[in-house]
């Protein structure tokens, strides 16, 4: 596609909803599916993948109020749960827009009370419960059992969903997630039996859903799953098949031979031990392409791997295409995905740069286009230099 030449991210809407259905497959019958597509979904772009699930996923949720008001702001009507922290002054804009809040202080639900009086509407609030996480959230006990039963009697608040997060379900030991789970699940006894039932309660997690379906409750969060990718290598994958949404592409924009002994890049970190041929990829970490694949990852052309030589620059990359024939300017690189029989996922890249796959795909920039298949046809785009600035003078 001439018109992004350069690099862009193909995301594939069909792999995002076959996912989905795949992990609502494997909940219990009943049990509600939550995208979270926080981080503009995960780099993926919130508004197509929130379109594409319409009817399939029951709530989104995201980290921030800003990322809701997106949403809103693109007709997304569903359920939106901010699932971090939301300042004060937006308290008012959220009960209006219908914006579900996580609560994780006795002091936010009043503030949220107050906002929803002036409003003359309800606030649908979802209590955060610490039970292992030691993030944010009520801990358990006699005090945070009492003030959400001061909570239930404030005016205008509606105690919608109750939730908690796993910390470690992606881990094979799930010792510590059992633990967490008979936290939450004997404190919402507990606040039963003071007569405060709460609809929604939620914990599971994308790990979760795949290995411990038996602690689904009445919702479930799945976050990195929905884009194709699993949480860790510690998940048992046979039960939940997934189909990788993103594929990133670049261009050959030059070649040129060098000789033993030369060096490539900045620091001259690769030298030649023989005549080669070398290939520049118009990507760098500029575009959020990480600098750790320096001497250690590889792109695809023409379905052969061809190994980063040097050091990752801002703009552009260098790979070694002695061995590959008839690799020109103009060719297309593969970055993520497959190209003929080679497939490069972001788990492996992840790996080789020692990180994991959630910060990889965040961190793709904004000078990579995203461009929206459906089908196997192009049905959308988001560039993000189309975007008007308020000028600032």
């Amino acid at each position: 596609m001439m018109e992004y030449s350069r690099t862009a991210a193909w995301i594939d809407l069909d792999a995002v909803y076959g996912n989905v259905k795949a992990l609502k497959e494997n909940t219990r019958s009943g049990t509600r599916i939550c995208a979270v597509i926080k981080a503009d979904g995960y780099g993926h772009g919130a508004v197509p993948i929130a379109r594409k699930l319409k009817g399939l996923a029951d709530y989104y949720a995201v980290a921030t109020a800003e990322e809701a008001f997106n949403l809103r702001n693109h007709q997304i009507a569903e359920p939106i749960l901010v699932l971090g922290y939301v300042p004060e002054d937006a308290y008012e804009k959220a009960v209006l827009e219908e914006i579900r809040l996580a609560v994780y202080t006795y002091e936010m639900a009043q503030r949220l009370s107050e906002a929803a009086e002036k409003c003359g509407k309800q606030a649908f609030i979802h209590i955060k419960l610490e039970t292992g996480m030691n993030r944010i959230g009520f801990k358990p006990g006699e005090e945070a059992l009492t003030q959400m039963e001061a909570m239930s009697r404030l005016p205008g608040i509606m105690l919608e969903g109750i939730f908690s997060h796993f910390a470690r379900a992606d881990e094979e030991d799930k010792s510590y997630a059992e633990r967490q789970y008979q936290i939450f699940d004997g404190f919402v006894s507990a606040l039963k039996k003071r007569g405060v039932e709460i609809p929604l309660k939620h914990m599971g997690n994308s790990a979760a859903i795949i290995d411990l379906p038996q602690f689904d409750v009445d919702m479930v969060r799945a976050g990195i799953a929905l884009y194709g990718m699993y949480p860790s290598n510690e998940v048992d994958r046979r039960r939940v098949r997934l189909a990788p949404a993103l594929r990133l592409t670049s261009r050959v924009i030059f070649t040129k031979e060098i000789e033993p002994g030369e060096t490539v890049g900045y620091g001259g970190t690769y030298t030649a031990q023989n005549r080669m041929k070398i290939a520049t990829i118009a990507i760098g970490y500029g575009d959020g392409y990480l600098r750790n694949l320096s001497n250690r990852g590889y792109v695809l052309l023409n379905g052969k791997k061809a190994p980063i030589t040097g050091r990752v620059c801002m703009d552009q990359l260098m790979v070694d295409v002695t061995d590959i024939p008839g690799v020109r300017q103009g060719d297309e690189a593969v970055l993520v995905g497959r190209d003929g029989e080679q497939m490069i996922s972001v788990e492996e890249l992840a790996e080789l740069a020692g990180t994991f796959n959630y910060e990889f795909v965040c961190d793709l920039g904004k000078r990579i286009p995203r461009i929206y298949l459906d089908g196997g046809k192009i049905v959308g785009k988001k560039d993000y230099f189309t975007d008007p600035y308020e000028i600032v003078l």
